[in-house]
């Protein structure tokens, strides 16, 4: 573990922290944001997964979450989105490769050797996070936006217990149905699709949906609507009478603008579930 840099921020730490990862067999990059109240003890935590082409930064500067964390005292934690470095795979497209791990293990040539997300977020960086600093491991909660949304809702789909709640900022909802995720399945985990189910959300939220409420918005002005299939996610909710809500918020983009315009009520969202 080295730290990268640590700045105060709304009376806690913003911190960034490289450490040798065992999943990804690289070094991997994490923003962990920690309010005042982590000085005295453990404190909840809100993972935070970004989409594709970010890093752990997009959020972290652009989100405008730690204000809001600090307010209800909670942690925030910013993975990156993919292993990197040199002798990691990649590809010239923006949406495979280093910045678009898709949160999954992939096991096809040249990805499987470095390649592995799922494991990343869901073991590895959650033993890391509660050995080396103040939060809780019995409390914590995750959203994401875009893939990050699809990770976040795929990771608390298939972990209950874990995650109080789970939300998300226009995830791609039902991937194995969509050109972003149908072309990273395939190039991840090949060719059988039986095994791209495990990481849709839509197919999820039928077969077991969640043991918690759900909160997602999706702007109508986003641009890449078409791709994110969030009707498919929200039949779903509607088939198994899923606690929770998917809201259309009218005008807004898949931009960062949007999920800032949203964080607040987010946080608070999530700080009810983690303080109840």
């Amino acid at each position: 573990m080295r730290t990268i840099s640590e700045n105060r921020c709304f009376g806690g730490i913003q911190g960034v922290y490289a450490h040798a990862s065992d999943a990804c067999q690289c070094e991997m990059t994490f923003g962990l944001f920690l309010p005042a109240e982590a000085q005295d003890g453990p404190v909840p935590l809100l993972w935070y997964l970004s989409g594709l082409t970010c890093t752990h930064e997009n959020a972290m500067v652009k989100a405008g979450a730690q204000q809001f964390a600090a307010e209800h005292g909670i942690a925030l934690v910013f993975p990156d989105t993919s292993p990197r470095g040199e002798g990691v795979a990649n590809d010239e497209a923006y949406d495979l490769g280093q910045g678009a791990g898709f949160y999954v293990n992939a096991t096809e040539t040249p990805w499987a050797p470095h390649f592995r997300m799922w494991d990343y977020i869901a073991d590895e960086l959650p033993r890391i996070l509660t050995a080396n600093f103040e939060v809780e491991e019995d409390r914590q909660a995750i959203t994401g936006h875009s893939m990050g949304g699809h990770g976040a809702l795929t990771l608390a789909m298939r972990h209950p217990g874990r995650f109080r709640s789970v939300s998300a900022f226009a995830p791609i909802a039902n991937p194995s149905q969509s050109d972003w995720g149908r072309k990273q399945l395939t190039a991840y985990l090949g060719a059988d699709e039986s095994l791209w189910l495990p990481h849709d959300s839509t197919h999820l939220m039928l077969e077991t949906g969640f043991d918690g409420e759900i909160l997602i918005d999706q702007g109508t002005k986003d641009q890449f609507l078409e791709l994110l299939k969030p009707e498919s996610l929200a039949s779903a909710m509607a088939a198994r009478h899923q606690p929770g809500a998917i809201r259309f918020q009218e005008g807004y983009d898949h931009s960062y603008f949007f999920v800032a315009s949203f964080m607040e009520e987010h946080v608070a969202f999530h700080a009810e579930a983690l303080w109840s």
